[in-house]
């Protein structure tokens, strides 16, 4: 038994590197950037897997991911919002 998977936003990655490219930052800033701010280690090749929705980030980097651009978590997790960056 268990849960049924919860559904990932089709737009995650997409929205993630728009977040990165407004920000200005390469792959590797970005990592230093979430892991300053959440204390987990991440380097550039997560970043990169989370851009390309290979994997998806954890709660506490998605949010980080949303306070370094100034957004709502709602805009990133809503497949229906386009980011105003």
């Amino acid at each position: 038994m268990g849960q049924a998977p919860r559904n990932k936003p089709k737009r995650l990655g997409e929205k993630l590197l728009q977040i990165r490219e407004a920000l200005g930052l390469s792959q590797k800033e970005m990592a230093e950037q979430l892991a300053e701010r959440t204390g987990f280690k991440i380097n550039h090749k997560q970043i990169s897997h989370y851009e390309c929705d290979r994997s998806e980030p954890f709660l506490e980097t998605t949010l980080a991911y949303a306070r370094l651009a100034s957004v709502e978590m709602n805009d990133i997790a809503d497949d229906d919002v386009d980011l105003n960056l």
